[in-house]
């Protein structure tokens, strides 16, 4: 059906033109230590960052675009996926990893309005008390979703915020770009934050885009992660950050030099993690199943940084940075 999406479209796969590069300066050593944070990885564009509080008795988390959930849609089949596949949140499958102490969040961080990335954040919200960060389309989705108004904080790119232990620096960003048009996939805006409650999104379709955001988290002990929730970036808005860890998502098949770019703009960061690399139509239970873009990405990481450490984490395990000198 023309009117599918195709996730490996809306990603693209080519990045024959960013895999040539060569002659790229070494990675420069940061100063993590081992100690400031530890990353865990839910699937998809699912992160939970852990990081000790300032006097380290306890333990602060972060999670990004949170979406266990993971319901059928066939986004990675030739075919893509049909916009009208319904919206459904497993609160079952949620209370479990949350009730158990699996999962907890302090703060819960939205790259961008799509399916994949906002569906399970209002009952998480509920459920662990976190202030939820994102742009006024995305608090409008959740509101309309049955996110708890009072724990929604409305960010526009720019901020810097101090937390105990902690900061995240909310930075502007891009989506993936794909087709003949380089378009964004489900396009769009909800403004008037609060002022007119939006009907329930249904399916997949009504969840747009509403403007991307990229996040900066750094913990005052030692080690930062950046992280995108797709294929795309700002460089002027990068100029001048050194994180440890780049959550990189596969594709970038549109984007002039998409890693190339990135990396050198970074300085060339000491690991480089994939993101948004699995096929979501199958549970985190099993081991993760590249949809077609992990081998680009990794060819393009050695040609452009070949001193950046290339680290696949699998569904649910956990990435701790090492220094690198």
């Amino acid at each position: 059906m023309t009117d599918r999406l195709s996730r490996r479209g809306m990603f693209g796969v080519g990045l024959g033109a960013a895999a040539v590069l060569a002659g790229a300066t070494p990675a420069i050593a940061r100063a993590t230590n081992g100690e400031g944070l530890t990353l865990r990885w839910w699937g998809n564009n699912s992160w939970e960052i852990r990081v000790p509080s300032a006097d380290g008795t306890s333990t602060k988390t972060v999670l990004i675009d949170p979406w266990l959930t993971r319901f059928h849609t066939g986004t990675y089949r030739p075919e893509g996926a049909d916009p009208k596949s319904r919206l459904s949140v497993n609160t079952t499958l949620i209370d479990g990893y949350v009730d158990s102490g699996e999962l907890r969040a302090d703060h819960i961080l939205v790259t961008h309005g799509h399916y994949d990335h906002v569906t399970d954040v209002p009952y998480l919200a509920k459920k662990t008390g976190a202030t939820v960060y994102g742009t006024e389309t995305h608090l409008n989705l959740m509101l309309a979703l049955g996110a708890p108004e009072d724990q929604l904080a409305v960010a526009t790119g720019g901020e810097a915020l101090v937390f105990d232990g902690y900061t995240i620096r909310i930075l502007r960003s891009l989506h993936s770009a794909a087709g003949a048009r380089a378009a964004v996939a489900f396009p769009g805006t909800r403004p008037n934050l609060g002022l007119e409650r939006l009907p329930k999104p249904r399916y997949i379709k009504d969840l747009v885009e509403g403007g991307t955001l990229a996040f900066h988290v750094e913990s005052a002990r030692g080690g930062s992660v950046l992280n995108f929730g797709g294929s795309n970036y700002i460089e002027s808005e990068l100029d001048g950050l050194r994180p440890d860890v780049v959550l990189l998502p596969a594709g970038g098949g549109m984007i002039a030099d998409y890693v190339g770019r990135l990396l050198r703009v970074l300085g060339n960061p000491p690991h480089v993690v994939p993101t948004h690399w699995d096929d979501f139509d199958h549970p985190l239970t099993e081991p993760a199943r590249d949809w077609g873009g992990l081998t680009a990405l990794r060819a393009a990481v050695a040609a452009t940084s070949p001193a950046s450490r290339f680290t696949v984490v699998d569904h649910l395990q956990t990435f701790t940075p090492a220094k690198t000198s």
